[in-house]
């Protein structure tokens, strides 16, 4: 007899079980029995690399000397100069905004994932490379390249060709090549772009025309180009992963050639590269350092492209939407892209519009009807049986779901509704989502949840976020995304998950909202 989709969701309520009675092994994800309660929004976490020679020659690329925790130097800073480092206004507006949770992995250490180690990539969602000086060992290699498949962000930046700080005959350029090329997970170009062996004396690239881009037009502000003092660009290889996305070009280049800033994504993480050390400088450091303030140079906005790039690595998608008020320097009316100390609070209210917010006032609001799945399917579109109080799936709050797959076949589930996001409005997609699965693989994505905003005609204007079996753990998380690129426009807000194999992974999505101001 054909079994029916309820039928076949039960095989997950005795993994649930066996877990319980500790008769399942710790390699099968499941949800525990009892749900968890709910917790405040998690700050995203950020780790600084100090260990392979950032700060050697003239170099000083960390966001604190104290390490790992730049609190112990100034709990409450206010001003770059309260961090000693040229990366310390990067690390400073970061912490202002009290979303993000900062360290730094220290001279000495080794890069890991999966180890008991508190500084182990696994316990945080961006990993900052600043200009790395030692070749990566291959179990580091490996251990960032499986950080990005299962969902970490990796900020790569780099400098000239030649840049060998410490004279053992690796640059960043041959250390980042070597790292996509040579690590152990995937050798053909799993970022779809090569770092050029180029030293581009001086140039002031400019930024793409893309309104709805989300680290050109972050909380932070709008970018509108960066600086090249003695830098490099990268080659885009879109052939080998179509993801790939030059934001920012060399003068005169476009396309696949001259990007000096490009984003990409790998298994269910992100990637961002940078092509000189230069735009993150911010002129203070230790003694006896010469360095230079590219973060406030007039010709490019190098704030806002890198603390945007850090919001968009991290997932937050929005979080940082205090604008000036987390900047590093004084330009508050710009909408967040430097500002800071004197200009912050004018930054905070008035960053949306620039940072792609819209303009003119918003009256402030959840869109999203039924948002925690209460009334059952009312106002959403969905796959039957997708909106369910099964209990084997404990709800976040309430007693309702949206459970995407878990039945162990292949076959597609979706999740939709739509809204008008009102002109002049900021807004911010959320929801809490929980991955449990069957599947005991480390390294392959079976069954994927994607997470979209698409338009009236089905066609798909921006894939948020892509999640997998690779991503199963207990417990809910909130995600959070900025649609303010979306003002004025009605969109449907939707969520497909694909089950390809015959283990199961569910996606469990509770509490959404879709918030405007």
């Amino acid at each position: 007899m054909l079994r029916t989709r309820s039928s076949q969701r039960p095989r997950h309520r005795l993994a649930t079980a066996l877990v319980a009675l500790g008769m399942l092994g710790t390699g099968t994800a499941a949800l525990a029995v009892t749900a968890p309660a709910a917790a405040a929004v998690t700050p995203h976490r950020v780790l600084f690399d100090n260990s392979k020679a950032e700060t050697a020659g003239n170099a000083d690329w960390i966001i604190s000397t104290s390490q790992p925790d730049p609190l112990a130097e100034n709990a409450n800073p206010s001003a770059e100069t309260d961090w000693t480092g040229a990366l310390s206004s990067w690390g400073v507006s970061l912490q202002k905004t009290g979303n993000y949770s900062l360290k730094t992995l220290p001279s000495g250490n080794t890069i890991t994932y999966g180890t008991s180690s508190p500084l182990d990539l696994q316990n945080f969602d961006t990993f900052v490379l600043p200009e790395p000086n030692i070749l990566l060992s291959a179990s580091e290699k490996t251990a960032i390249m499986k950080f990005v498949q299962h969902g970490g962000g990796l900020f790569m930046i780099s400098d000239h060709t030649g840049s060998d700080r410490n004279n053992d005959g690796s640059d960043a350029v041959k250390i980042l090549n070597d790292l996509m090329t040579n690590n152990g997970v995937n050798n053909n170009d799993p970022f779809g772009f090569s770092i050029d062996s180029l030293n581009i004396a001086n140039d002031n690239p400019r930024a793409i025309s893309d309104s709805t881009d989300p680290v050109l037009n972050g909380s932070f502000g709008k970018v509108t180009g960066s600086i090249i003092r003695n830098g490099t660009t990268a080659t885009l290889k879109p052939a080998d992963n179509p993801a790939v996305k030059g934001l920012v070009y060399r003068t005169g280049y476009s396309g696949n050639t001259g990007a000096f800033f490009a984003t990409s994504t790998f298994g269910s993480g992100r990637v961002a590269f940078w092509g000189d050390s230069s735009p993150i400088d911010d002129g203070t450091g230790q003694p006896n350092n010469n360095l230079f303030d590219g973060w406030d140079d007039p010709a490019g906005t190098d704030a806002a492209l890198a603390l945007n790039g850090t919001e968009w690595l991290a997932g937050a998608g929005g979080s940082g939407s205090t604008g000036g008020t987390t900047g590093g320097g004084t330009g508050g009316s710009t909408g967040g892209t430097t500002g800071g100390s004197t200009g912050g609070s004018t930054g905070g209210s008035t960053g949306g519009s620039t940072g792609g917010g819209g303009t003119g006032t918003c009256t402030a609001g959840q869109l999203l009807a039924n948002p925690g799945f209460e009334s059952g399917s009312s106002a959403w579109s969905a796959t039957s049986g997708v909106i369910t109080n099964d209990s084997s799936e404990p709800a976040h709050s309430g007693s309702y779901t949206a459970w995407l797959n878990g039945t162990g076949t292949a076959h597609t589930d979706t999740l939709a509704q739509t809204v008008t996001i009102p002109s002049g409005c900021a807004a911010k997609l959320s929801y809490y989502l929980h991955i449990d699965t069957d599947e005991t693989t480390t390294t392959k994505a079976y069954d994927t949840l994607k997470a979209q905003v698409v338009d009236g005609s089905g066609t798909v204007l921006s894939t948020l976020a892509t999640y997998s079996n690779l991503d199963a753990g207990s417990g809910y998380t909130q995600r959070s995304f900025d649609l303010s690129a979306y003002a004025g426009q009605t969109v449907t807000v939707k969520f497909t998950g694909v089950e390809g194999s015959t283990l199961q992974t569910s996606f469990v999505v509770d509490d959404t909202a879709l918030d405007v101001s």
